[in-house]
C-alpha cells in the first residue's frame, strides 16, 4: 500500500492506506453537498492545520469543521461551511482571502476571514478537468503526428502512446468518483494559487479559483506519487514534496518546475523555511528531517532526536523554528533548523500544525483539537 496521504488513517494508524477515500460507491458525494454540522465539540475534534487570518486564528480538520478566534485561541466559533468532509489544509495570502481543501479533492474559498465558505471545486470536476487536459493533449499530438516528418514520428509515436494511457487511465479513475484528497493548498496573493494532492493531484488557478486547470504536466512525476505539501521559502522559491522523497523546486512562482534528487526515498510530509534566504528543511515519515541551505541543490540530515513522524511546522517572533508531529512530538530549533531540540508532550496526542503568538504561547492542533501550550509545549 502506498504512503504518504495526509488524512485520517495514515496519520493515526499503522496503516498507509487509501482505504476510505478510494473505494468506489463509498457516499463520499453525500459530504460534498451536506453542510457541516454545528457542534460545540469542533475545537477539540481532529484538526489537521491551523494558521492566521490577519489577527483572527483560522483551523481545519474532520467532518469539515472550520473554526475561528478572535481572542487568541481563549475561544473558538464554527464557521458555516458546506461541505462534511475532511480537510487537511487551509492557507490565507491575506487578512481576508482564504482557502482549504480536503477530501473529495474539495476547495473552498472564504472573503471574511474565514468566517463563511464557499464550494470551489471538487473531485468531480478535477476528473472533468484532467480527461479534458488529456484529450487536448491526444489531439494535439495525432495533428502533430499527421504532419511529422519520418525522422520525428517514432518520437511522437512514443508521446502518443503515454497520452493516451494517460487518458485512459484519467476515464477510470472518474468512474471512482470524488475519491482523492487534496493535501496542501498555497496562494501567492489573492489571485494566483495552487493545491496538491493523492496520486499526483495538482492544480492551479489565477483568478482566484473561479476557475482550475490541471497543472500536473508541469512537474515530472510519471507515477503520480501523493503529493503532500507546498511552500514558499524565503527568496521566493516555491517547494513540493511528496511520497517516495519526491521533490520539486519553482523559482519562477509555479509556472515551471525541475525536480530536485531528494535526500529520502519515504514520504515527505512538509516544506519549512527558516527565514535565510533560500534556506529550506524538509521532513516526513519516522523522524526524518533534512536542511538545505541551496534551494534544494543538496541536502544535510539533521538529526531530530525522534522517530515519531513529523507533520507540521511554524516559526516564533524570534526566528525559532517549530516541528510537530505524531505522539506529542514537539522539535525546536533556535540556529535556522541546524539542529533541534526534542520535546515530548505528556499527553502524547499527535500534533499536525502550531502557530506562535504574540505572548510566545503557541496555538497546537492535532488529534484532540487545540491545546493552547508555553514555548516548550507545555499545556498552560
Amino acid at each position: 500500500m502506498r504512503q504518504g496521504l495526509k488524512n485520517l488513517v495514515i496519520r493515526f494508524t499503522a496503516c498507509a492506506a487509501l482505504s476510505i477515500v478510494a473505494v468506489p460507491g463509498f457516499a463520499l458525494q453525500d459530504v460534498l453537498e451536506s453542510k457541516a454540522m454545528t457542534t460545540e465539540k469542533a475545537p477539540s475534534s481532529l484538526l489537521l492545520d491551523v494558521v492566521k487570518a490577519g489577527n483572527r486564528l483560522v483551523a481545519v480538520g474532520e467532518r469539515g469543521h472550520i473554526i475561528f478566534s478572535d481572542n487568541q485561541g481563549k475561544t473558538w466559533r464554527q464557521a458555516s461551511v458546506p461541505v462534511s468532509v475532511t480537510l487537511t489544509a487551509v492557507h490565507f495570502p491575506s487578512q481576508t482571502q482564504g482557502w482549504a481543501v480536503g477530501h473529495g479533492a474539495v476547495i473552498l474559498h472564504s472573503a471574511d476571514a474565514g468566517e463563511t465558505w464557499e464550494k470551489q471545486f471538487d473531485g468531480n470536476v478535477a476528473n472533468e478537468v484532467v480527461i479534458g487536459a488529456a484529450q487536448r493533449n491526444v489531439a494535439a499530438l495525432e495533428k502533430a503526428l499527421d504532419s511529422a516528418s519520418d525522422d520525428k514520428k517514432s518520437k511522437l509515436e512514443a508521446a502518443l502512446d503515454e497520452a493516451n494511457f494517460a487518458l485512459d487511465d484519467a476515464k477510470a479513475d472518474s468512474e471512482a468518483g470524488a475519491s482523492k484528497p487534496l493535501l496542501d493548498v498555497w496562494f501567492k496573493n489573492d489571485k494566483e494559487g495552487f493545491v496538491v494532492g493523492a496520486y499526483g493531484f495538482f492544480f492551479s488557478t489565477k483568478d482566484g479559483g473561479s476557475t482550475w486547470e490541471n497543472a500536473a504536466p508541469r512537474i515530472a512525476n510519471p507515477d503520480r506519487f501523493h503529493l503532500n505539501a507546498m511552500n514558499q521559502v524565503t527568496g521566493g522559491a516555491v517547494f513540493i514534496a511528496g511520497e517516495a522523497g519526491v521533490l520539486f523546486r519553482s523559482v519562477d512562482g509555479g509556472e515551471n518546475w525541475v525536480t530536485l534528487e531528494s535526500p529520502y526515498e519515504g514520504s515527505l510530509f512538509g516544506v519549512a523555511g527558516n527565514g535565510n534566504v533560500n534556506e529550506v528543511t524538509i521532513y516526513g515519515l519516522r523522524g526524518h528531517l533534512f536542511r538545505s541551505v541551496d534551494m534544494g541543490d543538496s541536502w544535510s540530515g539533521v538529526d531530530s532526536g525522534t522517530e515519531s513522524s513529523l507533520m507540521g511546522s511554524f516559526a516564533s517572533s524570534d526566528g525559532s523554528m517549530y516541528v510537530v508531529g505524531n505522539s506529542g512530538t514537539i522539535l525546536v530549533s533556535g540556529n535556522a533548523g541546524e539542529s533541534f531540540k526534542s520535546r515530548v508532550r505528556e499527553d502524547r496526542v499527535s500534533l499536525m500544525s502550531g502557530i506562535m503568538l504574540e505572548d510566545d504561547s503557541l496555538i497546537l492542533v492535532g488529534e484532540n483539537g487545540v491545546v493552547i501550550a508555553d514555548s516548550q509545549g507545555r499545556s498552560k
